[in-house]
């Protein structure tokens, strides 16, 4: 009901560049003719000089002739030269924007070292502190933590407690502001970032898919996958019989960001990417917290195949999705207030997490008699 709001506002701004294209356009045509003046008023006055030198016996007729000819050769460049001028300051406002992005220097170097696909050691990390530019608070705060090879670890929390943050230092979207996190015990910030990042599969809650086939989304991560391999990743997935349904099959375009798919699909072709890029280290941020029941069913169980002899990180607001993880985190305010198994944890009568699962659970038998 707000086209009356938007039409108006769509108004003022064609108004505005109306405005400003007449002015460009009054400039523009100012300039020519002015051009057009001085050029006649200068040969004019040349030529007058010439006359009277030609009577006067100081130059011959034909050296004049000669002047003039090549003063009117030079006039069309001198033209362009003052019309070229006015289109420089036109540019200038783009111009200082785009060198502004291109000289940018990034706050995350890349460094030298290849990082090996094998993971041997925890990834460690050693008294991590993280603040945002624009926020006085830390949203990570003096953080030490190991994760396991092969280990499932969960992170839970109110939001804003810095999970998703947890996360991006891992795969150096941003770098610490204090302390160091360590993989194969070697500093992250000594590896390149293709390397680095090619460690990582992650499946997030907002999955980008392209404007592309189905097959082609799914083998995105790996160009080089046979068909076959890309068909078991679907199938590893729970993705393969609704593939099969639709009217292309794997060559049906999914859509701009997969809009012609459900959040469900576009979850389950996410997580065949994943497996079929076949990392050693996974990433799932509230990859099934805006799914209904049965989609949510089946991408859990596509992402327990997932799990298998992997490092994972897995971050979840639904706590009934993470009870069979190896060690569950617990975060509030950037910092870590608990660790330990579904059970373990659960029996802290007076902990963050008893409390966020029994919030939940009441949710949800509250929301079952609504029904």
């Amino acid at each position: 009901g707000m086209e009356r709001y938007e039409v108006n506002r769509f108004k003022a701004e064609t108004e505005k560049h109306y405005h400003g294209s007449r002015r460009l356009a009054r400039i523009r045509l100012v300039t020519s003719p002015i051009n057009e003046t001085l050029a006649t008023l200068g040969f004019i006055g040349i030529l007058w000089f010439g006359a009277n030198a030609v009577f006067a016996h100081e130059m011959m007729g034909n050296e004049v002739i000669y002047f003039l000819a090549a003063l009117i050769s030079l006039m069309q460049p001198i033209k362009s030269l003052s019309e070229l001028n006015s289109r420089l300051y036109e540019g200038s406002a783009a111009a200082e924007n785009l060198f502004a992005i291109l000289e940018a220097e990034p706050s995350v170097k890349p460094g030298e070292l290849q990082a090996s696909k094998i993971i041997r050691q925890p990834i460690v990390f050693d008294d991590v502190a993280f603040q945002y530019k624009s926020v006085t608070e830390n949203a990570i705060d003096h953080i030490d933590l190991e994760i396991f090879p092969n280990e499932v670890l969960a992170l839970v929390g109110p939001s804003g407690a810095g999970k998703t943050t947890f996360v991006d230092l891992l795969v150096r979207f941003y770098d610490p502001t204090s302390g160091t996190i360590k993989l194969n015990g070697r500093d992250i910030r000594d590896y390149d970032f293709e390397s680095l990042r090619a460690l990582f599969g992650i499946v997030t809650q907002d999955t980008l898919l392209f404007h592309d086939t189905i097959l082609n989304n799914i083998a995105y991560g790996n160009r080089d996958a046979s068909t076959e391999m890309i068909y078991n990743a679907a199938k590893a997935a729970n993705a393969h019989n609704f593939i099969l349904q639709m009217p292309d099959g794997y060559e049906t375009i999914a859509g701009d960001r997969g809009v012609r798919l459900s959040g469900g699909q576009r979850q389950r072709i996410a997580i065949a990417r994943a497996l079929l890029k076949d990392p050693p280290i996974l990433i799932f941020d509230e990859a099934t917290s805006a799914l209904d029941t049965e989609s949510e069913m089946l991408v859990q169980e596509a992402i327990q195949n997932l799990l298998h002899h992997r490092t994972a990180v897995v971050i979840a607001h639904r706590l009934s999705t993470i009870q069979r993880a190896d060690r569950i985190v617990v975060m509030d305010k950037g910092r870590i207030v608990e660790t330990g198994s579904h059970d373990e944890l659960l029996s802290l009568k007076d902990g963050l997490y008893h409390r966020l699962y029994t919030i939940q659970s009441r949710a949800g038998t509250e929301a079952v008699i609504t029904v």
